[in-house]
This record gives C-alpha cells, structure tokens and sequence, in this order.
C-alpha cells in the first residue's frame, strides 16, 4: 500500500473513533487497518494515535498531521472530480441516511429513477427519524428537516417544507371545529414524540403569534402512523404536508384553523464539513434539488 491509502487509512480511523469502526466502514479486515496505521506511523517515525485496549487519542502530531490529511485527501479527490468523464459512468457506493415517511413516500422513486439512470452505483440507506453521526456512521448524505444547528456539516436546500393542521370529518362532528387557538386547547392533538416540545406556533392576521400548548393520548415516533389516526377520527394533527398530502386531496382529512400561519421549514441535504463531495453524491444532490423544487409536486394541489 502507497502513503495517500494509509493516510486516507488513518483519517477514518480518526473520524470513526476506532480501528473496527473503520473497518467496517471501509469493508476491510480489522487487522489491515490496524497494519496500515502501523506502517504509517513507522514511516513518519512518529506516533499519530495513542492506543489503548479501550480508547484511542490523537497525539499532538497527530492532531496536526490529521488536519493537513484532510486536506491533502479533499483536495486529491477534488482534482478526480474535476477531471473525471463528466460523461462516464457513476461508480462506487452511497451510504445515505433518510427520515423513514418522506424516505419511503418521496425519495425512493426518486432513487429509483436516479439508479436506474446509474446502475453501476450501490446504494446503502439507513431510515431513520433521529439524527445520525454522519462522520461516524460513514454516511455520505443524510436528509434533514427543520433548522440545523451542527456546524460541523455543510448542507444544501433541497425543498420547502409546509405544514397543516388537520383532522377527520368525523372527529370534527363528533367534537366540533375549534374556531381559534384558544379552542384548539380543549382537543386531542396526536404528537410526534421526536418533536422538541408540544406547543404550536400560529400566527394570526395580524401577525400577532400564539403559542398553544397542546395535549393529547396519541403519541408516536412515525408521521404516518400518526396521519393513519387523525383519518380514524382520533384528534387533530399538525403534520407535514408531504405525509398528509394523499388525505387531505381525498377529503379523509381537512385543514383547520385556516385563518392562521403555521411555521414552515426546509429540507436539506447534508454532508461532513471535512469532506469533498464525491462527483456520485454531488450528482443525487443535484438530481433531487431539481426533481422537489421550490414547489414540490404534493403541495401543488
């Protein structure tokens, strides 16, 4: 093996916080990256990671070398995607981390139109609604909704994300329509139980803002379970238009409280801030910024 592979050996070690993570991640024996970090420590004659049995800490040389490999690493794959075919065919794996309802609704038949494009590709999704550690997962791309608060990841918008307030018309007749945010306190509101907390923002006509805070019996860690029961008359629902679009288009649910402003968001694609985007993964980006767009298909009716 050549200097730049037992480099690139070394710094995912580091990011993975240890040799099996790493190799896992790399698809290697554990044993060869172990030796590969050995024979790049005996070549510099330096000690880059001191190891114990239970923990691992960049020394201060390696602190220093990790960052100038970083470098060296983004800026030779930087120059690969510079020069590359953009003619030739996409190779190599994705590793993507997705949130399970929009995943499974919205991004696989994207996935599948962008695969069968590039079916030298492998693809390798996690569905999950929690966020995940992207540098030590070994994701390429994660998918995520709402603000971003990690500044160690770069991220690019992919779409708007717009909110409604809904129930079943039978829950409505059985329990009436609430007529403003005072009234919305006295019903069952299902929750997402991921959410930061049970207060909805609204905001009237005139732009004065409400904080509700809500109750509710029904609490789950999927939209569309929870969408399933708003349909069967269990309470109302806030929900992201791209779970609740189908029930709202056929009446199984209805918006409520129309005369407010519910909050609205954004989707992103995210990726390591220490890496440079592999041309595969660019590609999707690229691909899903313009299949979604500024309006995407299930908000348009």
């Amino acid at each position: 093996m050549g200097q730049l592979e037992d480099m690139e050996a070394f710094v995912r070690v580091v990011e993975a916080g240890g040799i099996g993570t790493a190799a896992e991640q790399m698809g290697i024996a554990k044993s060869a990256v172990s030796r590969r970090l050995s024979e790049l420590e005996a070549r510099l004659g330096v000690t880059l990671i001191n190891r114990t049995t239970r923990t691992q800490k960049l020394s201060d040389t390696g602190e220093h070398y990790y960052s100038r490999a970083l470098q060296i690493i983004n800026e030779m794959s930087e120059l690969n995607n510079i020069t590359s075919n953009p003619e030739c065919d996409l190779k190599g794996t994705i590793r993507i981390s997705a949130p399970l309802s929009f995943g499974l609704t919205h991004l696989s038949p994207a996935l599948d139109t962008f695969f069968k494009e590039h079916p030298q590709l492998t693809l390798d999704i996690d569905f999950t609604d929690n966020q995940i550690d992207l540098i030590g997962g070994g994701y390429d791309l994660a998918f995520r909704i709402g603000d971003l608060d990690d500044s160690s990841l770069k991220a690019r918008r992919l779409f708007p994300v717009s909110f409604a307030l809904c129930a079943s018309p039978k829950y409505l007749e059985e329990h009436g329509t609430p007529k403003d945010h005072e009234a919305l306190k006295t019903h069952q509101v299902l929750r997402y139980s991921l959410a930061s907390n049970t207060t909805l923002t609204l905001v009237d006509k005139d732009q004065q803002k409400h904080h509700v805070a809500t109750k509710g019996n029904i609490i789950a860690n999927n939209g569309d379970f929870l969408s399933f029961m708003a349909a069967a008359g269990h309470g109302i629902l806030f929900t992201p238009t791209f779970i609740s679009w189908e029930s709202l288009a056929i009446g199984d649910l209805v918006p409520i409280l129309q005369d407010y402003q519910l909050p609205k968001m954004n989707a992103y694609a995210v990726y390591p801030q220490s890496r440079t985007l592999s041309r595969r993964t660019r590609l999707l980006i690229d691909f899903l910024v313009e299949r979604f767009g500024d309006n995407p298909y299930w908000d348009q009716n």
